[in-house]
């Protein structure tokens, strides 16, 4: 993102791009990102941490929906003194405002500008914290606070990921990533299931009901590791192909420079426990 984007760029850009507002509705990534992120910031099942969920927060403003930037204004508005940052806040709430979401107007406050948006995440530097602890998101603990069918989805993403020889981490992040294990999520690219999988892959893959997810999970896996041995284990760039596409990986000879895909690596990889670096290990 260069530097100083204006309001009115960044928001032109979203709506132009983003699918998810031209049908004015959240993508099932947002509504993952923006559960989780709201898990942080009050404490429900993880230890409250407003870095990790404005971090979050900007994962979920930047996949697309006024949401994700209404939450950042409002923990901008209303955080302690040192933290802080009604220009910034403002900055975010007229975007949220501006893309339709009345209860930013809540949050604006008239006696300042407008802040520029600087980089990706500028909210995480006006709190202070410019990272994010890796241990910051207890995925299991989490989970416990979980109405029951998303546990017990849970299980069967870990049971499926260990019979394909898989780290089940990595899968559990995939779906949580994707729809926070909605399974009857769909996209507005029309994705569909707990592991958002598109009508192309359903058919490579042999899923016929996408709905049902014991069929969408073990779809979904094959894919994975058919990813993982094509990316040589490298479970990085399986992530981003599996956002992106394995196209654009091999375009970019890497990770796409999209600062969604990149955002998506980062949380998965998060999720999953493993660092950025790490290569792939099987279960024996």
């Amino acid at each position: 993102m260069p530097r100083f984007i204006s309001i009115f760029l960044l928001l032109t850009a979203l709506v132009c791009t983003s699918p998810a507002l031209a049908e004015g509705v959240e993508a099932p990534r947002v509504v993952a990102a923006l559960a989780q992120g709201w898990a942080a910031e009050t404490g429900k099942g993880v230890s409250k941490n407003l870095s990790l969920a404005v971090r979050l927060y900007c994962d979920a403003a930047t996949a697309g929906g006024p949401e994700g930037f209404l939450r950042i204004g409002r923990v901008l508005a209303t955080a302690p003194d040192s933290s802080r940052n009604p220009a910034l806040a403002n900055a975010y709430l007229a975007i949220a405002a501006s893309m339709g979401n009345e209860e930013a107007l809540k949050f604006y406050d008239p006696r300042y500008g407008n802040a520029d948006i600087d980089g990706d995440c500028p909210a995480l530097a006006a709190l202070g914290a410019t990272q994010v602890a890796e241990a910051g998101f207890d995925v299991d603990a989490y989970l416990s606070k979980q109405p029951l069918a998303k546990q017990q989805l849970a299980g069967l993403i870990r049971k499926v990921a260990a019979k394909h020889n898989m780290d089940p981490r990595f899968a559990l992040a995939i779906a949580m990533a994707e729809s926070n294990l909605n399974p009857e999520a769909v996209s507005p690219k029309n994705a569909q299931g707990v592991m958002q999988l598109i009508p192309a892959t359903q058919e490579r893959f042999g899923v016929t009901r996408p709905f049902d997810p014991e069929q969408n999970v073990k779809g979904a896996l094959a894919y994975i590791r058919w990813l993982e041995k094509r990316f040589a284990g490298d479970w990085r760039l399986v992530a981003a192909a599996y956002n992106a596409g394995e196209g654009a990986v091999d375009r970019h000879n890497g990770v796409p420079p999209y600062a969604e895909t990149q955002q998506y690596v980062r949380r998965v990889m998060h999720f999953s426990g493993m660092s950025v670096k790490r290569r792939a290990t099987t279960l024996m």
